[in-house]
């Protein structure tokens, strides 16, 4: 898929939600969500550590900092993903199973 370009969220949106994320990354919410170790992608088991955030509905698309748009993803999916939304993303793994 080639690399997507958005220029309709606004900056300091984008900074905005960065910051609540980083918030969320310390809250007990968060640490239950990657002690349990499943990349919400690929279900796979992965150490905590080896967890990043991910917006669903990525903030460049849009996307908000809330616990309904944040999910735990592996490092392989969290980059595979990039800033597809879930229709995409869907496409995607299909394509490339």
């Amino acid at each position: 898929m080639d690399d997507f370009f958005f220029d309709g969220v606004d900056e300091a949106v984008i900074r905005k939600e960065k910051d609540k994320a980083r918030k969320l990354r310390k809250t007990s919410w968060w640490q239950a969500k990657i002690s349990a170790g499943r990349c919400y992608y690929c279900a796979g088991n992965f150490a905590a550590k080896n967890l990043t955030m991910d917006h669903i509905t990525p903030l460049a698309r849009g996307g908000k900092s809330t616990k309904g748009n944040i999910v735990p993803a592996c490092k392989e999916c969290n980059t595979k993903k990039r800033s597809m939304l879930p229709i995409e993303w869907q496409e995607y793994m299909d394509a490339n199973k």
